[in-house]
C-alpha cells in the first residue's frame, strides 16, 4: 500500500512540473496602453500588444482592449476575435509592413471588431503595405473597423491594399460590416479592397454598410487567377458607398471560372469609372443603386453579363458608358 501511495504522489508530482504551453493559455485576455508583455494578460494584469497577447490566448479564445492605445501589427495562425468594446481608439500603427495577417487554419474563423488600423500614409514615417490581409482560414469578419493609410506597393500581390484577401486553398469567407476603408493605395496601385484568391475551392464575400472612399480603386472582385476547379466567388454587395476613388468604384473580373455578384443600395460616384465588368466569367447584377459624378458610369468588356433590374439611376456622369440590360427581379 506505501508503495503504490508513493507512486501515485509522484505521478501527480510529475504532472505538476510537465505543464504545456496551451494549458497556460486563457480563452479571454487583455491588453491595456499601459500593460506589459510580460503580464498573463489577464484583466488586472493586461498585455501591452496584441502580439503580446496572442500567445496566450487559447484558439477560439478573445483578446479584449482595455482602454485606448497603439497595440501594434500581429500575425493570427489560429480562431481567434480581437475586439474594442467602445473604450476608445484600439489602434493598429504600422511603419513600412503590414498590419494584421490572418493565416490560420482551414477551419479557424478569425474576428476583428472596433479596431483602428492606420498604415501612415500621407504621415511621418513610412507608409505601410496592407492593412488586412488573408492569407488562410476559414472565415474573416470585419466589423466597426477603419483601415487607412497603406499605400507601399512593393513588389508582390496584394499590397498597398486596405483588405487583401487573397485564400490559396480550401473553402474561405469574407464578411465586413459598418467599416470604413479610405487613403489607401499610391497613384493607381492597391486601394480599397481586393478580392483575389487563387484557390480552387469557393470564396463567399459579404460587403454591408461600409464606406469605401478616396483610394487608388474601391472595390475589386477579381478572379482572375481561379483557372482550376469549377468553383469561383460568390459576392453581396449591399448598402456600399464606394466614392471619389482615383480609378474606379467597383470591379469585377473573371475568365473562366465565375464572379457572380450581386449589388444592392449601393453608390459608385465620384471614381474615373463607377462600375466595370470584364471577363466572360463575370456575372454582375445591380439594383436600387446609384451611379453618379463618374467621368465614365459603366464599363463592359469582354463578354462579361452585366445587367440591372431597372431600379438603378445610372446619372451626371461624364460619360454614361455601356448601357445596361435589364434583367427581371428575382
Amino acid at each position: 500500500m506505501r508503495t503504490s501511495l508513493l507512486a501515485v504522489l509522484a505521478a501527480v508530482f510529475a504532472s505538476l512540473l510537465i505543464t504545456s504551453p496551451a494549458s497556460a493559455q486563457a480563452t479571454r485576455t487583455w491588453v491595456s496602453g499601459v500593460g506589459d508583455d510580460a503580464n498573463p494578460c489577464s484583466r488586472t494584469a493586461p498585455c501591452k500588444t496584441f502580439a503580446g497577447a496572442i500567445s496566450k490566448t487559447a484558439p477560439g479564445g478573445e483578446i479584449n482592449v482595455l482602454d485606448p492605445g497603439g497595440f501594434g501589427a500581429v500575425t493570427i495562425t489560429k480562431a481567434v476575435t480581437i475586439a474594442d468594446e467602445n473604450v476608445g481608439e484600439a489602434g493598429v500603427l504600422v511603419s513600412g509592413t503590414n498590419g494584421i495577417v490572418i493565416a490560420a487554419g482551414a477551419n479557424d474563423v478569425v474576428v476583428l471588431r472596433g479596431l483602428m488600423i492606420d498604415g501612415l500614409g500621407g504621415s511621418a514615417g513610412t507608409p505601410s503595405i496592407t492593412g488586412v490581409r488573408f492569407q488562410s482560414g476559414a472565415a474573416l469578419y470585419i466589423r466597426h473597423c477603419a483601415i487607412f493609410g497603406f499605400q507601399t506597393p512593393n513588389a508582390g500581390v496584394g499590397n498597398a491594399w486596405g483588405v487583401f484577401f487573397g485564400p490559396g486553398s480550401g473553402t474561405s469567407q469574407l464578411f465586413i460590416d459598418d467599416s470604413q476603408i479610405y487613403a489607401n493605395g499610391s497613384g493607381t496601385i492597391g486601394g480599397g479592397i481586393d478580392i483575389a484568391p487563387t484557390l480552387t475551392g469557393n470564396v463567399q464575400v459579404a460587403i454591408n454598410d461600409t464606406q469605401v472612399s478616396g483610394n487608388a480603386a474601391g472595390i475589386r472582385v477579381d478572379g482572375t487567377d481561379l483557372n482550376t476547379g469549377t468553383a469561383g466567388i460568390t459576392a453581396s454587395i449591399d448598402g456600399v458607398k464606394s466614392t471619389g476613388n482615383k480609378t474606379y468604384g467597383l470591379d469585377v473580373a473573371a475568365n473562366a471560372q465565375p464572379d457572380i455578384v450581386n449589388v444592392t443600395r449601393s453608390t459608385l460616384s465620384s471614381n474615373n469609372t463607377g462600375l466595370i465588368g470584364s471577363g466572360a466569367g463575370t456575372a454582375l447584377r445591380i439594383g436600387n443603386s446609384l451611379i453618379s459624378g463618374n467621368h465614365t458610369g459603366v464599363k463592359i468588356t469582354g463578354g462579361a453579363s452585366v445587367s440591372s433590374y431597372g431600379t438603378n439611376q445610372i446619372t451626371d456622369n461624364t460619360n454614361a458608358g455601356d448601357p445596361l440590360p435589364k434583367t427581371p427581379a428575382l
